[in-house]
């Protein structure tokens, strides 16, 4: 029986990024499962370039894999399937947000609602966006898209934010209300 040498500072970097990685794959997904098995790809996948990578930027390299594997996953189904949010087996983000606190949780059940009937490529751009915090070019690098097709699919899936959650409006618009 041959046995597998995985390296500490691999390990290190799973333990540590693990839960983070499995949120944003959740968001871009919209399906618990599904980011599981995304997250774990990815992560044999730099398990198997591990050498080249560690040095460099290992968070960037899972991410990546990630969004392009969710990508392939659309497009190799072509039909995005109706998701239950309310699903007794697959509530949306459930257990990725386990260390968060419950009124966190709480508090954002809606925009994670409303995220999961955008439309996949929208999703994934909102997510990158404003959950990863990633410029136009990166994201387009990223998706395999053009940075004018990021802009577009960011606009649409803004107006479909704002119709999903018309309480939301001041806040989608920047109309916080607040004064300085």
């Amino acid at each position: 029986m041959s046995t597998v040498q995985v390296d500490d500072d691999f390990l290190d970097f799973v333990r540590a990024r693990q839960d983070h990685l499995l949120r944003a794959a959740v968001l871009v997904c919209g399906n618990h499962h599904l980011a599981q098995d995304l997250l774990q790809d990815a992560l044999a996948k730099l398990a198997s370039r591990w050498d080249q990578v560690r040095d460099g930027s290992p968070e960037a390299y899972v991410r990546t894999i990630l969004y392009r594997d969710a990508i392939s996953h659309w497009r190799k189904w072509r039909r995005e399937k109706p998701y239950d949010v309310h699903s007794p087996d697959g509530d949306f983000v459930t257990r990725a947000q386990a260390r968060d606190s419950a009124g966190e949780w709480v508090a954002g059940a809606e925009v994670r609602e409303a995220l999961s009937r955008l439309a996949p490529r929208q999703r994934a751009v909102l997510v990158l966006r404003y959950y990863e915090d990633l410029s136009e070019a990166q994201i387009a690098e990223i998706l395999g898209i053009n940075p004018g097709t990021v802009k577009s699919q960011a606009s649409a899936a803004l107006a479909n934010l704002r119709r999903l959650l018309p309480e939301l409006e001041p806040v989608l618009t920047g109309e916080g209300g607040e004064s300085a």
